[in-house]
């Protein structure tokens, strides 16, 4: 039955993620998120069979049958991310109906920001706004459980202390370190982990950041012998390249939020094991 549940919810995922893909191509285009899936190259309309979530993108080798376009990867990573996630949500919360069905809403809104950053280095003020709205019900949610007021005055500092932390990095840097949209998806991310996970939430996304980063570069350097450069949002990748940091504060939330990780422990096990 576990097994069974498990593929359910990945093919779910996978399914919601073919949708997102459809969100993160079309959002802010004019397009109608209704309108029907076709090839990006030569505008054929995809038939039930090229739009399996996962199965058509291998079958077809990442090409159109059509005109042989290439089908950028990122349509299979978001596919199988969000079922990957769907699937982790649910191991975590099968006993907890209401938080299965708030995760697993939050992690397909943060999926659209991540891709949606990274195509296009901004995040849409109707996606953080949605995120906030999430926030404030799981703030209240949680309020409401353990009878204690005082646990929204708390997770309202919370956000407001990573929310000011991000924007005085984008003022005093005129925007040049961190996106404006950076600051303001920090406020319900900080809501969510608490005041007891958003110092480590912050360190957690700039050690994130700075480890992809370097990585990235390092593999650029492995690539420029003799090969084109390694290209990212259209530009060759240098340590001067615009970064979009929603992924990095995304996976940061994430580690503090699921796996509970702690910076203080974690710092206190490396020094003083």
């Amino acid at each position: 039955m576990a097994t069974y549940l498990t593929v359910m919810f990945f093919v779910l995922g996978a399914v919601v993620g073919s949708f997102l893909n459809v969100v993160i191509y079309r959002f802010h285009t004019g397009k109608s998120l209704g309108g029907r899936s076709h090839c990006l190259s030569c505008g054929k309309t995809l038939s039930w069979s090229e739009l399996l979530p996962v199965v058509s993108y291998l079958a077809q080798r990442g090409i159109c049958r059509e005109c042989g376009a290439y089908i950028p990867p990122r349509y299979l990573v978001v596919e199988v991310l969000t079922g990957l996630s769907f699937t982790w949500v649910w191991h975590l919360f099968a006993n907890a109906p209401v938080l299965l069905v708030f995760y697993l809403v939050l992690v397909s809104i943060l999926v659209v920001i991540v891709f949606y950053d990274i195509r296009h280095t901004i995040i849409p003020n109707e996606l953080t706004a949605a995120v906030l709205a999430l926030a404030l019900v799981f703030t209240f949610f949680d309020a409401f459980t353990r009878h204690d007021v005082a646990v929204v005055l708390s997770r309202l500092i919370a956000g407001a202390s990573a929310g000011f932390f991000f924007y005085g990095l984008w003022y005093v840097s005129r925007g040049r370190w961190i996106g404006f949209g950076d600051a303001k998806l920090a406020v319900p991310l900080g809501m969510m982990v608490g005041l007891g996970g958003v110092f480590s939430m912050l360190v957690f996304s700039f050690w994130v950041g700075a480890v992809i980063t370097l990585a990235l570069l390092g593999l650029e350097r492995l690539l420029r012998r003799g090969k084109a450069r390694l290209q990212f949002l259209g530009a060759p990748l240098t340590i001067k390249s615009e970064v979009p940091f929603a992924p990095f504060l995304v996976l940061g939330f994430l580690i503090v939020q699921f796996f509970h990780a702690d910076i203080f422990d974690i710092t206190y096990l490396v020094f003083f094991p």
